[in-house]
């Protein structure tokens, strides 16, 4: 089977400031297209990221959310200092004083982390190492056949999956410990291949359990889907 893609959706307030805030984090340019604004790749593998546009507060913490790593023990400090300077915030998600992770929020309070160097689970990684997903061990193994990425773990319930480079991983971590809304703001995009069209690829989501909420037409997407464990994610044409 093709790998797919795997990229991220953001909703945002005010997505002409978040795009450019993780613009400036990850060194990326932005290409607007209807009411989205995409952050562009730099290679073929790079998790694809979009800003959409919401009138809803954000009141509630994300299921999910990204890892930046370090490479030099000073990297880590460096990192928070410039995208404080970008208008990140500290955030406290109740994390222990031993961890050594730094948690902060975009400038819509998004959560991310920021790793110290040393982490042996990431270090093969690129900047943007990793999405951390609430999930169930299903809702991994879904995504694994979903995207056509093979596990990198799997063990106590925890999972998680490598993009083909291994430039970046997506981990689940467990069931959903956070209360949920009714439209997660942080949400993920399976982008098809060049060789399948929308009823063939919707029907191979379906029979792998995800099931269909609504086709779309236009703009380049093809359907809003559900994972197995609820999560709702977007099934995009190619790019």
């Amino acid at each position: 089977m093709t790998p797919r893609r795997f990229g991220i959706c953001i909703d945002a307030n005010d997505p002409e400031r978040i795009a450019g805030f993780w613009a400036a984090v990850l060194g990326r340019e932005t290409e607007t297209s209807g009411d989205e604004i995409r952050l562009l790749p730099r290679a073929e593998d790079d998790l694809r990221i979009r800003f959409l546009p919401t009138d809803a507060p954000k009141t509630l913490a994300n299921p999910h959310h990204l890892h930046l790593t370090s490479s030099l023990p000073d990297d880590q400090q460096r990192t928070v200092d410039r995208l404080i300077g970008l208008g990140a915030s500290h955030l406290d998600v109740g994390q222990q004083p031993d961890e050594d992770h730094i948690v902060l929020g975009d400038p819509e309070g998004n959560e991310l982390c920021v790793i110290p160097a040393g982490n042996r689970w990431l270090e093969a990684t690129g900047f943007l190492g990793e999405v951390a997903a609430d999930g169930s061990r299903e809702n991994g193994i879904f995504w694994s056949t979903a995207l056509g990425w093979p596990l990198v773990w799997d063990q106590d319930g925890e999972t998680a999956v490598a993009t083909p480079s291994g430039s970046a991983k997506v981990a689940w971590g467990g069931p959903p410990p956070v209360p949920r809304g009714p439209r997660d703001r942080f949400r993920f995009d399976l982008i098809a291949p060049e060789d399948t069209g929308p009823a063939d690829e919707i029907r191979r989501l379906v029979g792998l359990g995800a099931r269909l909420i609504a086709e779309t037409h236009g703009g380049g997407r093809w359907a809003t889907m559900r994972d197995p464990d609820g999560y709702e994610f977007e099934v995009l044409a190619p790019r």
